[in-house]
């Protein structure tokens, strides 16, 4: 089989799927991932072979341009931050003077001539060497252009708790206008059902809703590749914070809105451990430091968690994944939609405490931190979705259900019940779930809380037995709660 991925122009967008890509190739099947130019290496340094050819829409550039079209219109989030201009990070106190109209109107036209290349790009590769199967991130709709246009099937991958259908419109999964590109190559106009199926990495406690069938997958972190220092694996002999921040905030919202020193100045004097992973742009932000903070450069926070008694973040979708699997309580301290939608779902499930940026103060930070640390409440709710993670299918267990969905263009009918003349066997003698490690992911339609994976029947093939387990099948469809982050 080969399938194609299709990545936006932001590594934490498609570092959930490098799992699944692993998967696929170890089973043997060929994965090519379509990106831009720019995120080839990130993706060969990942183990996968990229194909270059969309357009290079940098997602800090539209950040920019989008906060700019907010502080006109009078609709910006953060009246205390100043827009940043989207080509040259510059503060723009004030847009008096500068003629944004014009501006706006160069912005488009550029927007639209790489959105072209990149659907022009992603066409001629695809018609090429004609994958079986396509599976987009949630703001790439080039995998959907192009699996309509070849008439193969095509699947959403979600990176973190924002789903396909959000009440706010700043977080719909359409951030450029494809709308006349479709027709263009006669394909039906994008519409409500532009999405039928989505894989969900997020425990059930996160999910996002959706109107697809779900595919559930277990979070499987991948924050880069990194070495493992042995200090991380020794448990500290005092409570450990780490405080991660994405230099992406810095460059969107300027440098005000880097809060590492705050987080780092309103726990000082703490009887803390405090690491601090850092880009190695930012260390020079840090300024002077006390004598509890250990910096770390370009070390992935999957590696550096397990002996963390909590987080703070910015609210990204990978750090909340990421800790919300190794079951560490978070702060978030948020700037962005996306980033509020992820913080006010991660307290909604206890796990967590959200405050938007603008708002974090440091006296806020310390008596967040201390809840977490000291809050019986928020550990046990941190468990409860490292649990609920782990008792998800591994990305390997949902390789069956695609090769069904390449082949068939649907996904696998319900099994039949095991036939038995016997009467049930009762409650104490029955047989044990599945572990974790060989449940099988169950289709969940509409349901923004999809089910744990059932148990394989007493019959099926154990992991030892040489007969491979039906693939999965599709569970009863439910219906969406109202979102968490309303």
């Amino acid at each position: 089989m080969r399938v194609l991925f299709t990545v936006s122009d932001w590594p934490t967008h498609y570092f959930p799927m490098v799992p699944l890509g692993w998967a696929l190739q170890a089973a043997g099947h060929e994965v090519r991932v379509a990106c831009a130019p720019s995120q080839a290496r990130t993706l060969e340094r990942a183990g996968l072979t990229p194909v270059p050819v969309l357009g290079d829409l940098d997602m800090v550039f539209l950040t920019r341009f989008k906060n700019l079209t907010d502080i006109k219109a009078g609709t910006w989030r953060y009246p205390g931050l100043p827009g940043l201009h989207p080509d040259t990070g510059e503060e723009m106190a004030s847009l008096d003077g500068f003629d944004f109209a014009a501006y706006a109107r160069e912005c488009k036209r550029r927007i639209a001539d790489e959105t072209g290349k990149g659907l022009a790009g992603v066409l001629e590769f695809a018609r090429a060497w004609r994958p079986d199967l396509v599976v987009h991130d949630r703001l790439s709709m080039e995998g959907v252009f192009a699996a309509r246009a070849l008439g193969v099937p095509h699947v959403a991958h979600l990176w973190g708790p924002v789903g396909t259908e959000e009440d706010d419109p700043e977080l719909h999964p359409l951030p450029v206008d494809y709308t006349r590109a479709f027709p263009r190559h006669g394909l039906p106009e994008m519409g409500p059902d532009l999405v039928e199926y989505v894989i969900d990495p997020c425990p059930a406690d996160l999910a996002p809703p959706t109107r697809a069938t779900r595919l559930p997958v277990r979070y499987v972190p991948y924050n880069g590749p990194g070495a493992m220092a042995p200090w991380a694996l020794r448990p500290p002999a005092r409570p450990r914070v780490c405080v991660l921040w994405s230099n992406s905030v810095s460059r969107s919202y300027g440098t005000a809105s880097y809060l590492v020193p705050r987080v780092v100045g309103a726990l000082a004097g703490q009887d803390l451990d405090i690491v601090l992973p850092v880009h190695p742009d930012d260390v020079a932000a840090l300024g002077e430091l006390p004598g509890n903070v250990r910096v770390v450069e370009q070390f992935p926070l999957h590696l550096l968690l397990p002996t963390c008694d909590a987080i703070v973040h910015h609210g990204g979708a990978g750090c909340v994944m990421t800790a919300a699997a190794a079951g560490v309580p978070q702060l978030a301290l948020t700037f962005g939609p996306e980033q509020d939608a992820d913080g006010a779902r991660l307290a909604a499930t206890g796990a967590g405490r959200h405050v938007t940026g603008d708002r974090a103060a440091p006296d806020v930070i310390r008596s967040a931190v201390a809840a977490l640390l000291s809050d019986p409440s928020h550990r046990a709710a941190a468990a409860r979705l490292r649990a609920q993670n782990a008792s998800r299918p591994a990305p390997d267990r949902l390789v069956p259900v695609l090769e069904h969905l390449a082949s068939t263009g649907r996904l696998p009918a319900p099994a039949a019940p095991p036939a038995s003349s016997a009467p049930a066997a009762p409650p104490a003698s029955s047989a044990p779930a599945a572990s974790p490690a060989s449940s099988a992911p169950a289709a969940s339609p509409a349901s923004s809380a999809p089910a744990a994976p059932p148990a394989p029947p007493a019959s099926a093939a154990s992991p030892a037995s040489s007969t491979p387990a039906a693939p999965p099948a599709p569970s009863a469809a439910h219906t969406d709660p109202p979102s968490a982050a309303a």
